[in-house]
C-alpha cells in the first residue's frame, strides 16, 4: 500500500473514531435520549465510580389515578402518589478485595394520595387492590435496603443479610403496570400484616443454592414486627416490638423454551407469630355472636405459583415480542382475610418497528376474601341490630374483587417511561352495593 493510501486510510480510521466517541460523549450528557442516566454520566465520573464499584441508583415513579366513571363516589377527581429513590450499589472485591461479595444501601421516600381509598371503594371497606400502586406505608423516608452479599464454592452457594424485605428475592415480579394486583410480589399484597413489601425493611437473612445453571431452591427468615411499618419508624434498626418470624422456602427454575426465556416459581411461607382467627373463639362459636376474644392460633401460613414466559419474538430479536405472566397465591383460612388471588398478564414489547422499545400490556386479576370473614360480618351486623348498607354501622359484606388494566409504556428515552392506562375494577372492596368503576391512570418511571 502506498504512503498516500496508508495515510488516507489512517485519517478516515481516525474521523470514524472521533464520530464515535462524539456519540458517546454526546450520549452520556445530561436528558440525552441515549443515555441511561437523566442527569448523564457526570463527564465520565459515574462510569469512573461504578467501574471502582460504586453504582449510584437514583429514580422516581410517580402515578395518577382518576375515576372516570363508577366507585363508591363518583364525584369525579383526580389523585397523585410518587416515589423518590436514592441508593448505591456497592462491588466489595473492587472497593476492598472481597472476593464475591456485594452490598446495598436503598433510602426511599413515599407521597400523595389514593383514589381508591374513598372514590372507587367504600371507605368503610376500602378496595382490596389499589388503583396507584405506589401509594403507601407512611409519607416519610424510610431505609428499605442496607444488605451485605456473598457467594461460595463457585458461586453455587449465595448468602444475603441485613435488612430487606421478603419481595426482593422470593415471590419476586415485575411492576410493568399500575394496579397493584399486577405489580411486584403478591403474598406480600395478600399475607395480611406479616410479609413486608417495599419500601419497608426487615431484619432478614436470605441463603440460596444453585442446583444447576436453571435451578435454585432459597430459604430466608424475616424477622415480623409490625412497629416498623409505624409512622417514624422507617430507620428502626432494632428488634423491640418483634411479633414473630416470617420463613419463606422457594425453588426457582428458569428455563430456555425455543431459546425463549422463562422463570418459575413455587413456594411457602410460615409466620411464627400469633394472629387471631377471622371467625371463631377459644370455644370454636362464632365470636361475633358470643362477644368473647377470637381464638388466637400459634402461626399461619401460605404458599405461592409464580410463571413468567416469553413466547415469541420480533423477527428474530428476543428483546421483543409476546410476553405471558400468571400468579396465583393461597392462604391459611383460618387467620387471612384474603384466602387466594389469581392473576394473568400478557405484554408485547416493541410491538412497532418505529417504536422497538415500547411495550404494551394487558392484565386479569381475582381476588377472593375469605367466607368465613363474610361470615364474620353478616354475624357482627346481626349482633348490631343492623340490615340495612346505608347504614353508618352496617359492615359492608365481601366477597371477590376483580380488577383489570390495558396500558402502553412509551419509552420516550433511556431513562423515562411514560405509561398512561386504564383500569376496571368490578365490585370493589368485593362489595357488591359498590359500583364498577372505571379509572384513568398514568405512571412515570424515571433514572436520575
Amino acid at each position: 500500500m502506498k504512503m498516500k493510501n496508508k495515510a488516507r486510510l489512517i485519517c478516515q480510521v481516525s474521523a470514524a473514531a472521533a464520530l464515535v466517541l462524539a456519540g458517546n460523549a454526546m450520549a452520556d450528557e445530561a436528558f440525552s435520549s441515549d443515555s441511561k442516566w437523566m442527569t448523564g454520566d457526570w463527564g465520565g465520573e459515574r462510569t469512573k465510580l461504578i467501574e471502582q464499584g460504586i453504582d449510584i441508583k437514583m429514580d422516581y415513579v410517580g402515578e395518577v389515578g382518576g375515576n372516570l366513571h363508577g366507585g363508591f363516589n363518583d364525584d369525579k377527581t383526580a389523585r397523585y402518589a410518587d416515589q423518590f429513590g436514592l441508593g448505591a450499589a456497592l462491588d466489595l472485591e473492587k472497593l476492598f478485595g472481597w472476593d464475591n461479595t456485594q452490598a446495598k444501601i436503598q433510602l426511599t421516600n413515599r407521597n400523595g394520595e389514593n383514589i381508591s381509598n374513598d372514590r372507587i371503594g367504600d371507605p368503610r371497606a376500602g378496595t382490596l387492590s389499589s388503583s396507584q400502586e405506589v401509594y403507601g406505608r407512611g409519607h416519610m423516608v424510610r431505609l428499605t435496603q442496607l444488605w451485605i452479599q456473598h457467594q461460595f464454592f463457585d458461586n453455587k452457594l449465595d448468602v444475603k443479610a441485613g435488612y430487606f424485605g421478603e419481595g426482593e428475592d422470593f415471590n419476586t415480579f415485575p411492576c410493568e403496570f399500575q394496579n397493584l394486583a399486577f405489580c411486584g410480589s403478591q403474598v406480600g399484597n395478600w399475607a395480611t400484616n406479616i410479609w413486608y413489601n417495599w419500601p419497608v425493611s426487615q431484619a432478614a437473612i436470605r441463603v440460596k443454592y444453585h442446583i444447576n445453571d436453571e435451578l435454585y431452591a432459597q430459604i430466608g427468615a424475616y424477622n415480623q414486627n409490625t412497629s416498623q411499618l409505624e409512622h417514624g419508624n422507617g430507620f428502626k434498626l432494632s428488634g423491640s416490638g418483634t411479633n414473630g418470624t416470617v420463613l419463606p422456602v422457594e425453588l426457582v427454575w428458569s428455563p430456555k423454551v425455543n431459546s425463549l426465556p422463562g422463570e418459575y416459581r413455587v413456594g411457602y411461607y410460615k409466620s411464627t407469630s400469633d394472629a387471631d382467627d377471622v371467625l371463631k373463639d377459644d370455644n370454636g362459636q362464632d365470636a361475633a355472636t358470643t362477644g368473647n376474644p377470637y381464638r388466637v392460633h400459634d402461626s399461619k401460613h401460605g404458599y405461592w405459583f409464580v410463571a413468567q414466559q416469553q413466547l415469541t419474538s420480533h423477527n428474530g430479536d428476543t428483546s421483543r415480542g409476546l410476553n405471558i405472566a400468571a400468579n396465583a397465591t393461597f392462604h391459611d383460612k383460618d387467620t387471612n382475610f384474603i384466602d387466594n388471588y389469581q392473576s394473568l398478564m400478557f405484554v408485547y414489547k416493541g410491538p412497532f418497528d418505529a417504536r422497538p422499545k415500547d411495550d404494551v400490556g394487558i392484565g386479569f386479576a381475582r381476588i377472593h376474601v375469605n367466607d368465613d370473614v363474610k361470615k364474620n360480618a353478616e354475624l357482627t351486623n346481626a349482633a348490631n341490630g343492623v340490615s340495612e348498607y346505608e347504614n353508618p354501622l352496617f359492615s359492608p359484606i365481601r366477597e371477590t374483587e376483580y380488577n383489570y388494566e390495558i396500558n402502553y409504556g412509551f419509552h420516550v428515552t433511556n431513562w423515562l417511561t411514560v405509561r398512561p392506562n386504564l383500569q376496571y375494577v368490578t365490585h370493589p372492596g368485593g362489595v357488591d352495593e359498590v359500583d364498577n368503576a372505571l379509572v384513568a391512570g398514568l405512571k412515570i418511571q424515571s433514572v436520575f
